[in-house]
């Protein structure tokens, strides 16, 4: 059975997640993105410490569609370096694994 992942990543933008997201789940690499403006980030980034405004999106997908969803959000994503992590759902609703499995089946 394929499972289902979560993959993170975040964004400069509530516009750019939003389009970027949502070309992401057009495309069927994702079943549903889920946009949180409003984060503050700490992180290094070339040897300076930096603060930063950004948007978490948050996708659900299926394990084997990560690696194509990586691609293609580097192909449209304005960061240098993007957020991608993939966090393999543990545990999910049996109802709602279907709709991530059928909303995702075109790709």
């Amino acid at each position: 059975m394929e499972r289902a992942v979560l993959v993170y990543t975040t964004w400069p933008s509530i516009v750019e997640a939003e389009r970027g997201g949502r070309m992401l789940v057009e495309r069927r690499l994702a079943a549903c993105v889920n946009i949180l403006p409003g984060m503050i980030s700490h992180y290094w980034w070339k040897g300076a410490l930096e603060r930063a405004q950004e948007v978490v999106a948050i996708f659900k997908t299926r394990a084997s569609l990560a690696e194509p969803l990586r691609e293609a959000l580097r192909a449209v994503h304005p960061y240098e370096t993007p957020s991608f992590m993939v966090v393999p759902a543990e545990s999910v609703d049996a109802d709602y694994y279907r709709w991530i499995l059928d909303e995702t089946s075109a790709s």
